[in-house]
């Protein structure tokens, strides 16, 4: 039998227009850009909803890029042209959120109906570890038969957003991040991986229908540092390679501090995280692929590198994995 492998060919990202800086957030809080840059790293995100953009009526979905389904399809449109595939070629979508546009159907059906794809489509909610969820999920299904899976993590985190919540209300932004996963002769990219959840652990990040999120930060920075950390030893492990093998670790952008810590126990230096939280804040499932396609098209990424991707989030939930970049 062929062996089928699989490489991602193409990626695109996609950010609402609304620049909500840390000024802005100091007109709802006592607080000051020092405070925040301070204790995340952020300064400036996207909204697509909150206080800072106009409210727009459920029933009339703003134009743009204001929706989950919306900035998946120009993420989803810019990494298919980017691998030279129109929606006839993709077999599969996986829109990774936890902030669906509708509680049914799943935002997949309408964003696949938007590119054109041929294919099946499905949601997948794993909170901000979604997108290496989806990106084992999808290895398996170019290997089950699929030729290529078109993977996009996305989100509208304000719409979920606490905005009385001062210590955490700051954190959030909205965006989209979508790669090709196309099929290859020969050997995997995905080298290594751990998926996991400790359902215990519901209480320290939750929002409710209808509600805001409600976050345990002290207790989910403890968690996630840890969770993060082993699950990233195992995928090494998995993947028969070392720490200094790694060339790039894009982890999730939830805090700076976060990332430094778990950069920091797996003995990674900070040079080699891929970062873009200063800009995006923490967009959930997206953060990761508009990290990792920030990193492509900078230039920190030539055939042959390793690397190392790793969140964690709601549930409480954890997945890394170590991928091979190019063909």
């Amino acid at each position: 039998m062929t062996v089928r492998g699989c490489a991602m060919t193409g990626w695109g990202t996609a950010l609402p227009e609304r620049v909500v800086t840390n000024a802005d957030i100091m007109t709802l809080f006592d607080t000051s850009d020092e405070w925040i840059v301070e204790r995340s790293g952020i300064s400036t995100r996207r909204a697509a909803a909150g206080p800072f953009v106009a409210d727009t009526p459920p029933h009339h979905p703003p134009a743009g890029l204001g929706t989950t389904g919306q900035l998946a399809v120009a993420a989803g449109r810019e990494a298919m042209a980017a691998a030279g595939v129109d929606g006839s070629g993709i077999g599969l979508v996986i829109l990774c959120t936890t902030t669906p546009d509708q509680l049914i159907p799943a935002s997949s059906a309408a964003v696949s109906s938007a590119l054109g794809i041929a294919g099946g489509a499905m949601d997948l909610n794993a909170a901000c570890a979604g997108f290496t969820y989806g990106l084992v999920t999808a290895s398996g299904m170019v290997s089950a038969g699929v030729d290529r899976v078109l993977l996009i993590g996305a989100e509208t985190l304000t719409r979920a957003t606490n905005w009385d919540d001062r210590t955490n209300a700051f954190l959030f932004g909205d965006g989209a991040g979508a790669v090709v996963v196309e099929a290859t002769p020969g050997e995997t990219s995905l080298l290594g991986w751990d998926l996991g959840v400790d359902g215990s652990q519901v209480s320290i990040l939750y929002a409710d229908h209808g509600s805001g999120m409600v976050m345990k930060g002290q207790e989910v920075f403890r968690r996630a540092v840890r969770a993060t950390v082993a699950s990233a030893g195992l995928s090494l492990e998995r993947a028969k390679v070392g720490v200094d093998d790694i060339a790039l670790f894009v982890p999730h952008q939830a805090n700076i501090r976060i990332m430094d810590a778990v950069a920091d126990r797996l003995g990674l230096p900070k040079e080699k995280i891929a970062s873009v939280i200063d800009h995006t804040g923490n967009t959930s499932s997206a953060s990761i692929p508009l990290a990792l396609v920030d990193a492509a098209q900078s230039g920190r990424l030539v055939d042959g590198d390793l690397i190392l991707l790793a969140g964690f989030g709601a549930g409480m939930t954890w997945a890394s994995a170590v991928w091979r970049w190019g063909h």
